[in-house]
């Protein structure tokens, strides 16, 4: 068990992952983080491994990672298992969702430049038309 001289109390952990102190609470209050305890002033104390953890955290969610999807993944490693095989095919799904946003957006891409090639320098205008080259289709 880790004594208190190894704790770190939570301005020092926003210290040093660089995250903002009300983060890391936000974090502890979604069950993403666990404190240690508090000191008599009521300030949680984290152990040095939540250093670990908020990178962990942090990259999940540069990958596209809910927290909550990142909270199912640090609960099985908290019962003692590696959640390899559950962030495989959470990164599978993403992958997927991201094929089909680039898909749709090529498409976008497509219509904005059809539109764009028939361009008028001058469009005519009627009172019921705002913009004649986007309401022709």
């Amino acid at each position: 068990m880790l004594t208190r001289e190894k704790t770190m109390r939570i301005g020092e952990v926003a210290r040093v992952s660089g995250l903002p102190i009300k983060t890391i609470r936000y974090y502890n209050e979604l069950g993403l983080l666990k404190i240690s305890g508090r000191t008599e002033g009521g300030y949680r104390l984290f152990d040095p491994d939540v250093l670990g953890r908020l990178r962990f955290i942090k990259h999940a969610q540069s990958l596209g990672l809910s927290l909550m999807e990142i909270k199912e993944f640090l609960a099985v490693y908290d019962q003692g298992n590696l959640p390899c095989d559950h962030i495989r095919e959470k990164l599978e799904d993403k992958l997927l969702e991201i094929e089909q946003q680039i898909q749709q957006l090529q498409i976008l891409k497509q219509e904005l430049g059809g539109l764009l090639s028939g361009w008028q320098a001058a469009p005519t205008a009627s009172a019921e038309t705002i913009c004649p080259i986007i309401q022709r289709s």
